[in-house]
């Protein structure tokens, strides 16, 4: 899957950025960013630490605020976002981060209900039926009762990646997914990724592992010198 020019056929981007600065304090880390992402795309982004990768996403979930440029995310425009707004907002996204950030003294379903409680659930039967199809679909029915000190790495981060996938998100956004992971392990996390991909969700996987990118198709975004430049070709 890779970079297409502009096609005024195509549907409308998910994420749509223009003229983006993000800053550090008062240093600018990434200037004037162009980028769009449709429906069903799966991208890499990549950057040595420190190169704005994770603030860029901190962006698209509304934890950093868009000082300068146009940022429209699930159909949200960032730049006139209220405080009120940004829980609808993060409902439209799935966000899954390296350190699993799973409530230890809760149980996988517990977390899940935790998540589906805090988002405006209300009817039990659906609540628990939305858990039993969300861990289905990364593997893991058979968890619901065990704690997350019970599950390995590779179990703790597909129930975040479950967790991620409770309100049905029109894009997932991930930071560093498979940072904490052994290969294998990595290779089923991405694995897992693709086939929500594949089911019509966009993801957009920021990582400083480049071996994926010579395993998985996909377009690659690099965080380079301050800029966000398309770097697909590259690893065509």
């Amino acid at each position: 899957m890779r970079y297409a020019p502009y096609d005024a056929q195509r549907p409308e981007a998910v994420i749509h950025i223009q003229d983006l600065t993000i800053y550090q304090e008062a240093q600018p880390i990434l200037r004037n960013i162009c980028l769009s992402m449709y429906p069903s795309e799966f991208i890499f982004l990549i950057g040595r630490t420190g190169s704005g990768k994770s603030s860029l996403l901190k962006i698209l979930y509304a934890e950093l605020p868009t000082k300068a440029g146009h940022v429209r995310v699930a159909h949200f425009d960032l730049h006139t976002l209220s405080k009120r707004q940004i829980p609808r907002l993060r409902r439209r996204l799935g966000i899954v981060f390296q350190d699993f950030q799973l409530l230890s003294d809760r149980s996988v379903e517990e977390n899940l209900w935790f998540v589906l409680r805090a988002t405006e659930w209300k009817d039990p039967v659906a609540m628990r039926r939305r858990i039993t199809e969300v861990l289905m679909q990364v593997g893991l029915e058979w968890a619901k009762k065990k704690m997350p000190h019970q599950l390995s790495g590779g179990e703790q981060q597909r129930v975040a990646i479950a967790r991620a996938l409770l309100n049905d998100p029109l894009i997932l956004l991930a930071d560093e997914p498979t940072g904490n992971l052994d290969p294998e392990v990595t290779q089923e996390i991405v694995a897992l990724f693709l086939e929500i991909n594949r089911q019509g969700t966009a993801v957009l996987i920021a990582t400083h592992n480049h071996t994926l990118l010579d395993k998985y198709a996909g377009r690659v975004l690099k965080c380079y010198q301050g800029q966000v430049m398309d770097a697909s070709d590259a690893y065509a």
